[in-house]
């Protein structure tokens, strides 16, 4: 264990860690601790997040249309066409993707990803963006899959590919963490089927036994033999492993603008290829909540005057920890630039 970086004084931090949504295997150490992990640590922390996630739902029905519960609960994703009317979608296309706003870039291989948070300012200027965030079915629809009424972070969001370097690594199927996730796209650009499509294994966000058996073996060798982003608790699978568990090959949500997709980022996904550099722009909704609480309202960050203040806060806090050496800031600024931009 010395050779891991057992440091003991901070052993009771990593012990509170358990009951958090602390995901990573190479900075907990007991989170991190093969015996354990053989024992069932990693496998009861994941199977008690889902039931409660899972509690939460139930209780979160209302306003939902019963075919997009069903369709959820069946492949762990609600894909909706023209989701909003036409002349509405137009006003608001073109005003994000003619807003020049400040954001951030995280380049990762050959793709650029860049946000610019959506705020109180920018709802002022574009009044379809409060109509759409403040929607009854947006909203039943964004709190069903994160399993709380606490609203999520939304961004104008830029996927840029064709970049000198290594693959991305999101092109490989994985699962964001160990608990259920949301994140939403409302597409504001049409995306081929060779342009970097969202994929998504449907089904794949349901704890079956194959499912928590995998999870469990996967944690017990995580932190000496897996990838990077494995180790941190965002598990990367091969399609092999996926047929094992008798699920089905992978969605690609090759779709037009106007579609929205909410998924449960538990389940199996990645980034599709790209033939050639694309650049693909959606509005984007990510909603994390710590796994182990089981209340599904009290949510004070979801205030009025704090929710769309929430993105811009993170970063800055963000920042103030990176600048004295506590925290990597992976954001960089990007400068004022339109959503098309490369």
């Amino acid at each position: 264990m010395a050779g891991r970086g057992w440091s003991w004084w901070r052993a009771p931090i990593w012990a509170i860690q358990l009951a958090t949504g602390a995901k990573s295997f190479v900075d907990n150490p007991i989170l991190g601790s093969p015996r354990l992990n053989q024992l069932g640590l990693h496998a009861a922390r994941v199977r008690i997040a889902h039931r409660l996630a899972w509690w939460r739902r139930q209780r979160l029905t209302r306003h939902l249309p019963p075919a997009d519960r069903l369709a959820f609960d069946r492949d762990g994703y609600i894909c909706i066409p023209d989701f909003l009317p036409a002349d509405e979608f137009a006003r608001l296309q073109h005003f994000l993707l003619s807003f020049e706003g400040l954001g951030r870039e995280h380049r990762q291989g050959d793709t650029v990803t860049r946000r610019v948070p959506i705020d109180g300012e920018l709802a002022r200027q574009c009044p379809e963006i409060g109509r759409l965030l403040g929607a009854r079915r947006w909203k039943s629809l964004m709190r069903y899959v994160a399993s709380t009424a606490g609203e999520p972070l939304y961004y104008l969001q830029t996927i840029i590919t064709g970049h000198e370097g290594p693959p991305d690594p999101q092109v490989k199927l994985h699962a964001d963490t160990f608990h259920p996730s949301m994140k939403a796209w409302l597409f504001l650009t049409d995306v081929a089927e060779n342009e970097a499509p969202l994929t998504y294994v449907p089904g794949s966000h349901r704890l079956t036994p194959a499912r928590l058996a995998w999870e469990k073996g996967k944690s017990a060798t995580v932190a000496a033999e897996g990838d990077r982003l494995s180790q941190r608790g965002s598990f990367r699978i091969s399609m092999d492993q996926v047929s094992d568990m008798g699920l089905p090959a992978p969605r690609k949500f090759a779709v037009p603008a106007n579609t929205l997709v909410v998924a449960d980022t538990f389940g199996f996904h990645a980034r599709g290829t790209a033939e050639r550099p694309t650049v693909r722009v959606e509005l984007w909704a990510y909603r994390r909540r710590p796994p182990f609480l089981p209340w599904v309202r009290l949510d004070l960050l979801s205030l009025p005057g704090l929710a769309l203040r929430r993105a811009q806060m993170a970063y800055r806090l963000t920042d103030f920890l990176s600048d004295r050496g506590l925290l990597q800031q992976h954001w960089a600024p990007s400068g004022r630039k339109r959503a098309l931009d490369r």
